[in-house]
């Protein structure tokens, strides 16, 4: 008799062997069309994270439902790592962003955020210079610092922005204390006695749609401010996971004890004379 637990397993296994494939797939389609450097860099990731969730996945189906307890048994080996390695991200997500960061600047609607906000763990891995010009590359391919700001009063006579995103409010305009005059949504005037404070983000910014602040530490800070972010909710998410995960694991435990239990009826031992 087919087991419930063997259906499951198998089911849920099918499923991810078609998302690998289709990952595998979108790797193979940024390398033969091409793309932004953005999306090149998600093509090695894809591939290599692709082929092993076909691998993994072919483990479990031909273990629970053709009942090869070997294959079964290595399948559940990788399970139980997948399900270390996702507890321990966990922790290690909610360690690098614990901190509260970020300066609510009056009136304006958004957030400006600085590099020493945020763990030393983010500042040396993320934000270094070896990383740092693609992930320039990325936001420009993103066309981030686009239709920012509209027509605002009665006679439309000043600037106001729309909403801004993290990344936005630090890559996409000079820091508010520059006290830069605002003519369009990129285009920063600045006032005939210069800057009102000493600050490199100041004069490292340029009105330039291929320069801006992208250089500017507010840049950085409202990056790594949008990572923290979404690594918060990444967090929730591996929560999830990792239940679900944990939930395959133990319905493999018990689609290994019946194939024993099956192989035992169909093949029973011969008694002594």
């Amino acid at each position: 008799m087919f087991r419930i637990s063997n259906t499951v397993v198998g089911a849920l296994n099918i499923l991810s062997l078609l998302l690998g494939v289709a990952a595998v797939a979108s790797s193979a389609y940024i390398h033969i069309r091409g793309g932004s450097d953005c999306q090149k860099v998600l093509q090695v990731p894809l591939l290599v994270g692709g082929i092993f969730v076909v691998l993994v996945s072919t483990l479990g189906i031909v273990g629970s439902l053709y009942r090869v307890n070997t294959a079964l048994y290595a399948y559940l080996f990788v399970t139980f790592a997948l399900i270390v390695g996702l507890a321990f991200f966990t922790v290690f997500t909610l360690f690098v962003t614990n901190r509260k960061v970020g300066q609510q600047v009056s009136g304006k609607g958004y957030g400006e955020y600085r590099v020493a906000d945020f763990s030393h763990w983010l500042q040396r891995y993320v934000v270094n210079n070896k990383n740092w010009d693609e992930v320039k590359s990325c936001l420009m391919d993103a066309h981030v610092c686009q239709n920012l700001a509209i027509n605002g009063g009665r006679n439309n006579d000043f600037l106001i922005f729309k909403h801004l995103t993290t990344t936005q409010s630090g890559c996409c305009k000079p820091p508010a204390y520059c006290g830069f005059i605002m003519k369009n949504g990129t285009f920063w005037e600045v006032p005939k006695e210069g800057p009102a404070v000493n600050n490199s983000d100041c004069s490292t910014w340029n009105n330039r749609e291929d320069k801006l602040c992208y250089d500017c530490n507010s840049c950085k800070g409202g990056v790594l401010a949008n990572i923290r972010n979404q690594w918060r909710r990444l967090t929730v998410f591996n929560a999830c996971v990792l239940l679900v995960v944990t939930a395959i694991y133990a319905l493999g435990c018990y689609a290994i004890k019946n194939n024993r239990f099956d192989s035992q009826c169909n093949h029973p031992k011969t008694p002594f004379p």
